[in-house]
Order: structure tokens, then sequence, then C-alpha cells
């Protein structure tokens, strides 16, 4: 199954210029949807994990199915201001705007190794801040996975150091 049949590319959206990769007809097709997650679980196996971070909310889709299937903790990683307990923040340029996020400061012990996991790797900014979050916390980045990735962007240049795992590879 290629998979990329299910990420079609809506143009100018959200704004003119803009190749948007659309998801949601990958989530509407189950077996797509579990062969992606199928797929993440065997490309991430090569490198072991304790926890599992997510961004908020996209990133969820594939951490949560991933983290019930291996029995590790799933962390959030939320906008800031969404977490009821005192949190880290992290602060990055975002394609359309600046964003603030933040993950539990109690989410990852100094032994942790942790797998960073979101939808797309567009600029890689996302990602960097979840890194900084993590080892700010004392853990370490096992890896950065995403569905996929905006090779236009170069992303993957940002998180030079960190192993990336790109389920459909550079869209």
């Amino acid at each position: 199954m290629d998979l990329t049949d299910y990420v079609p590319i809506v143009s100018d959206f959200p704004e003119p210029g803009v190749g948007f990769r659309d998801i949601t007809p990958l989530l509407a097709a189950p077996q797509a949807f579990r062969a992606s997650i199928d797929r993440l679980e065997a490309a991430c196996a090569a490198h072991p994990y304790d926890a599992i971070a997510a961004f908020d909310a996209r990133g969820f889709l594939w951490a949560a199915p991933l983290a019930d299937r291996t029995a590790k903790p799933l962390i959030p990683i939320r906008k800031a201001g969404k977490l009821p307990r005192p949190a880290a923040v992290e602060a990055y340029r975002g394609e359309y705007a600046e964003v603030r996020v933040e993950m539990h400061a109690d989410a990852v012990a100094a032994e942790d190794r942790v797998l960073l996991v979101d939808d797309v790797i567009a600029t890689g900014e996302s990602m960097a801040a979840g890194i900084r979050l993590v080892e700010g916390l004392g853990g370490t980045v096992a890896a950065c996975a995403a569905l996929l990735e905006i090779g236009a962007l170069a992303g993957r240049d940002r998180l030079d150091g960190y192993p990336v795992v790109s389920l459909l590879g550079k869209l």
C-alpha cells in the first residue's frame, strides 16, 4: 500500500502559495492509518526509547496508538497554558506564527530516552523545541519521528545530530 496516495496536496492552503499536505484522507481509511502506525512502530524500533512525547494535536494521532502498542508512557507537548501542573516552556517560530509549547516539568526523568512524534516535520522548529524541552528536563532524545517531512523546508537540517524517522520521506 502506497500511503502517499492518502496524503494529497491542497494548493493555496492556508494561504496562497502553500501546498498543504492533508492527512485526513489517511485518517479516514482505517487500513491506511493502521499501516502507517505499523510502519512507524517498525521504523522507530531501531531507536530504543522509554517514553513517547507527542505534539498537540496531530502528533497525538500516531503517538497514542504507538504508546499503547509498545506499553510506553505518552507525554503530551501542548500549546502554552494548556497543562494543569508546573511545566517547562519553549518558544519557536512556526510556519505562520510564534508558538509556545510546554511539557509537564516532571514528565521526563534524567535517564529517559524519549521518542518525539509529530505528523509532519516542516521547518523542524517544533521538533527542535521538543528536543530542548526533553533535554532541559534531563532526558535524551532517541529520535524525531513523523509521518512525513516537507523536503523544501529543510526541517531535517535543524535536527542535525538526532535520528530522524520520516515514514513517507520528503514530500
